[in-house]
């Protein structure tokens, strides 16, 4: 499969043009972060991207300023282009999902070998902030706009207070004592911070009033409450999200 690599300020030009492919592969942001889906408008120097496929009511929809978009990396050839051998080029392989890490090497090469004398750069973190609703009326999910990746270091903070109807306001961390058995995280505390990445994904992650974690996949990260009946609930969660720029496979 050809790939078109498109560095700024190109973007700009192409952004404008009626050409604009639909497809894109990955938009590489000047943070580090990885977006992978498609770019389905650009407006007032914004792109919208659609990641996902926007099942089970988790739509994942995008928008980053130009500005912030280091590159641009578009699959812009047909399958039957992919597979001409008069191209010269041999047929793409599809993306496989590895999970396995790398095991560290128990003795590392002189080059490797720290310098006692000097310390590694601290990872870098940016923040999102984000307002978590209790209620239903996003289908129970809150898009955090984030896209986060394999192997990226989040963490995860929340303050305030939700009314969860007949069972009472609950914080960030939730009411032990309450029994829900429509909850999503069964063995979890009614009414606390959940998460998910991905709208296809139903491997939930209890976040509670703080959370540090690595991402276990790549995919727009989701936030919502750990309750079966969401129809009687109000109020928010303000939540702050620390993302560790460039981390990621």
């Amino acid at each position: 499969m050809k790939k078109f690599f498109v560095r700024l300020p190109m973007v700009v030009a192409l952004a404008l043009s009626t050409a604009l492919p639909v497809l894109a592969d990955t938009i590489r942001l000047k943070d580090g972060s990885v977006i992978r889906g498609q770019i389905v408008s650009f407006k007032n120097e914004q792109f919208t991207i659609l990641v996902g496929t926007g099942t089970r009511g988790r739509k994942s929809r995008v928008t980053v300023y130009m500005e912030d978009v280091d590159s641009i990396e578009f699959d812009g050839a047909p399958a039957d282009d992919a597979n001409n051998s008069s191209t010269g080029e041999p047929p793409s392989q599809p993306p496989t999902n590895t999970r396995t890490s790398n095991p560290r090497p128990s003795n590392p090469p002189p080059s490797q070998t720290s310098n006692p004398n000097t310390s590694p750069n601290p990872p870098q973190f940016f923040n999102v902030n984000v307002k978590v609703r209790a209620d239903n009326s996003t289908n129970g999910w809150t898009n955090s706009g984030l896209v986060v990746r394999r192997g990226q270091r989040l963490r995860i903070t929340a303050t305030g207070r939700v009314n969860l109807g007949a069972k009472g306001q609950s914080t960030a961390d939730g009411l032990a004592s309450v029994t829900d058995r429509e909850k999503l995280m069964r063995t979890q505390p009614t009414g606390g911070l959940i998460a998910v990445i991905g709208d296809d994904n139903d491997e939930f992650i209890f976040i509670g009033s703080s959370r540090d974690f690595v991402a276990q996949r790549d995919g727009v990260l989701f936030l919502g409450v750990n309750e079966g009946n969401l129809s009687d609930n109000s109020g928010t969660f303000e939540v702050v999200i620390e993302a560790e720029a460039g981390g990621g496979n």
